[in-house]
């Protein structure tokens, strides 16, 4: 059995208007679903960008200034600031085709939605190697195996090089098939497969997002945090403090992944059990299911707006760095100020003199 174009376009969208469920006996009127993301998602929306835009730019300011990243953990950090604010800035899209359909044509519709996938896989997948890195910085022992020689300083551009190009791959589909098609007077941008291989090439796809931006970070995290912990409870008593402080931030890490990531999988992977099975049969699940969609993806992109304070701003030398880059915008800006003010004290005097000797000449 395949899908229709209609039928993709059910399990993609929440546009649609007359889908039949309950044993195709009545149609499934989802006109309150669309009311209700017209509202949600360019809320949310918006609040990510403006918190998400505001930290990730400040840490490119701040690297970009001190023109020097030290370690590999700097140059993951600003690998996944980049990602988050391309990912962020796809969100102005989104929001204006939650409101008014997708009325920016079809080559936009295919940029938009391959960044999307891009940029929210690069960043889940640097996550991973932060946690890898953070790991292998406890155990020293291991920088001559295999993997410890590939999270080296001089191999931090290769690295970051793969990650950019599986998550480029991953994107390709969307990048080739996402469309602009017309649905009951309103337009929608999305990806459509060929009917024979509609199934398979979804399911596919969405197990690979599911296990490259769900699953691989979480085990890396799971694992590499669990024996960082464990070598931080070994310290001597005088570095108590330290050790609690660290070991704070890492749940924090591990929690917030979890809290934001987790719901969004669950539905994904429900959805890709629906595509497979037909499960959902009843017009009021297709409904919850949409709906569950829409606000778990908006909570997985908040992710994006707390990298920056999980993974930047709890640490001591990132905050020196601010510091530096404060003073140094400040002492610019006073600099900027006096020659201003020096520019306006010439220019007046040497009106005033040409005034004088004007007169003495009359």
């Amino acid at each position: 059995m395949s899908y229709s174009e209609e039928d993709i376009y059910e399990y993609n969208e929440t546009d649609n208007e007359t889908y039949n469920y309950d044993d195709y006996e009545s149609p499934c009127d989802k006109k309150d679903i669309r009311s209700f993301a017209k509202v949600f998602l360019p809320v949310m929306y918006g609040v990510s960008l403006i918190l998400g835009l505001t930290g990730n730019a400040l840490v490119v300011a701040v690297y970009a200034y001190s023109k020097r990243l030290r370690t590999l953990m700097d140059i993951f950090v600003v690998h996944l600031a980049v990602a988050d604010l391309l990912l962020l800035l796809t969100l102005p899209f989104w929001a204006a085709a939650a409101v008014h359909g997708w009325e920016l044509g079809e080559v936009l519709c295919k940029v938009v939605t391959a960044l999307y996938t891009i940029n929210f896989t690069c960043s889940m997948l640097l996550l991973a190697c932060i946690s890898l890195d953070r790991y292998l910085s406890l155990f020293p022992q291991l920088k001559d195996r295999f993997l410890g020689r590939i999270f080296k300083r001089n191999c931090s551009v290769k690295l970051c090089l793969v990650v950019w190009i599986v998550s480029f791959f991953l994107g390709i589909p969307d990048l080739v098939l996402s469309r602009v098609k017309d649905f009951h007077s309103r337009k929608a941008c999305m990806v459509m497969y060929p009917s024979d291989m509609a199934i398979q090439a979804k399911v596919t796809m969405e197990v690979l997002e599911v296990l490259l931006s769900f699953l691989v970070p979480l085990f890396m995290m799971l694992y590499c945090y669990y024996h960082v912990v464990r070598k931080l409870l070994e310290l001597p008593p005088e570095n108590r403090g330290k050790r609690w402080t660290t070991i704070r931030v890492l749940l924090a890490v591990v929690g917030v992944f979890v809290l934001t990531q987790f719901p969004y999988n669950v539905v994904k992977f429900c959805r890709v059990l629906d595509v497979i099975h037909m499960l959902i049969s009843k017009c009021e699940t297709s409904k919850a299911m949409d709906r569950a969609a829409q606000i778990t993806e908006s909570l997985a992109l908040i992710h994006c707006c707390l990298n920056p304070v999980l993974y930047v701003f709890v640490g001591s030398s990132f905050r020196l760095r601010v510091l530096r880059f404060a003073k140094a915008f400040g002492q610019r800006r006073r600099l900027a100020r006096r020659r201003e003010e020096c520019g306006v004290e010439i220019s007046f005097n040497s009106h005033s003199q040409s005034q004088k000797t004007s007169t003495f000449s009359i």
